[in-house]
């Protein structure tokens, strides 16, 4: 991910957690791209999304959003309320998306079956009547299943907009209402930190809040005064993350860890570290377990900005070097707190340390409690040598 990217991770948070979320959610049933190019001429498609799997218990569980994704879908939530040239730009991009399918069907000479045409889903958080009169949105017949909040143009359009701030506060309308604004996606959240901690949505869900949270906070320039809706926001998701820690140390005294609350505390931020990791980067680099154990016992305030420093850093699978050298700086600063020479030196050290092999990393790290920088500048020597 380049600098661009980055840059629109922490200038439109929202509409990143936005494109994560839903393909965090979708990725079992199905194969999910988020910023989808469909041609040169028109915009990329943030959510485009191919069933795969219609695994009845997990769609179930994801309710009205489970329904939906029952069809290809074209995915555009908007965190601001749509307006007509925003349903013009998902229109268009729903009609290039149709005519790419087309033509590929054509040059491989079969039949575009209409089980394959996307539908395009308009999320917004609100939608006005005179806009929705406008275009011609209807309201589905009750028998067709559809909550409250929902409309259709005609289905030759296959067009769906879902006016969030609408829906029925429910469990099958949760997971969409997470991508609503204010008190309706407040509610959301407290809802789904009330799910079971063992529930696997619930916890690949909180990592995304998290940094969406890091996101807002790391926002330049800061939010302007009176603006307080991301500032709530921010309050809303701050208890999960001790919520989420407390989870993950009971777990490790329940699986046997009674040695005292100072490991049950280091175990549950070991297991949050790997879970938030994987969540946003992919498998863990063999080279990247050796550094999480000494991690898992920095301070709280410290271990939750080491979190937000991670969420800063581009998310993907091809992005380890920048995490190991975070998380190797990371366990340097907690070993030598007070070596003076360590700014000097610390850029060495850590190439040097990553240029071991996972075993002899992970070897030297657990020495490093009984090590001084000189001492350990110098077994590095040896062990490269």
């Amino acid at each position: 991910m380049g600098v661009q990217n980055i840059e629109f991770m922490t200038k439109f948070p929202h509409d990143q957690f936005a494109k994560e979320y839903l393909q965090e959610l979708l990725s079992p049933l199905g194969k999910v791209e988020t910023s989808k190019d469909v041609t040169a001429e028109v915009r990329e498609i943030d959510v485009w999304f191919q069933p795969t799997s219609f695994e009845g218990e997990y769609l179930q569980s994801l309710g009205l959003l489970g329904k939906m994704a029952a069809t290809v879908a074209v995915i555009e939530p908007f965190r601001n309320p749509v307006n007509n040239e925003g349903i013009f730009s998902c229109v268009v991009k729903l009609l290039n998306s149709r005519a790419k399918l087309g033509r590929q069907t054509n040059r491989e000479d079969q039949r575009l079956e209409e089980r394959l045409l996307p539908r395009l889903w308009i999320l917004t958080p609100t939608a006005s009547e005179l806009l929705l009169d406008s275009f011609g949105f209807r309201v589905p017949e009750e028998s067709e299943g559809w909550e409250k909040g929902v409309y259709f143009l005609t289905e030759v359009w296959r067009v769906g907009l879902v006016a969030i701030h609408q829906l029925p506060r429910v469990p099958e309308t949760m997971w969409l209402r997470m991508l609503g604004r204010g008190r309706v996606q407040e509610q959301a959240i407290a809802e789904l930190s009330a799910l079971p901690v063992d529930n696997p949505l619930r916890t690949n869900a909180l990592e995304l809040l998290y940094i969406l949270q890091a996101n807002l906070q790391a926002n330049t320039p800061p939010i302007p005064a009176g603006d307080d809706e991301d500032q709530e926001l921010v309050m809303a998701i701050a208890p999960l993350f001790q919520q989420h820690l407390e989870a993950a140390q009971q777990q490790g005294r329940v699986e046997g860890r009674e040695e005292g609350r100072e490991e049950g505390r280091e175990e549950g931020q070991r297991m949050i570290l790997e879970s938030f990791l994987q969540v946003r980067f992919g498998e863990l680099d063999p080279r990247t377990v050796p550094l999480i154990l000494p991690i898992s016992g920095l301070s709280v305030a410290e271990f939750t900005l080491l979190l937000v420093q991670l969420s800063t850093l581009p998310a993907g699978e091809n992005e380890h070097q920048q995490v190991q050298n975070l998380l190797a700086e990371t366990v340097l600063k907690k070993s030598f707190p007070q070596a003076e020479q360590l700014s000097e030196t610390s850029a060495s050290i850590i190439h040097d340390l990553l240029a071991l092999s996972p075993e002899v990393l992970s070897s030297l790290l657990a020495e490093l409690p009984q090590l001084s920088i000189e001492e350990l500048t110098a077994r590095l020597a040896q062990l490269l040598t």
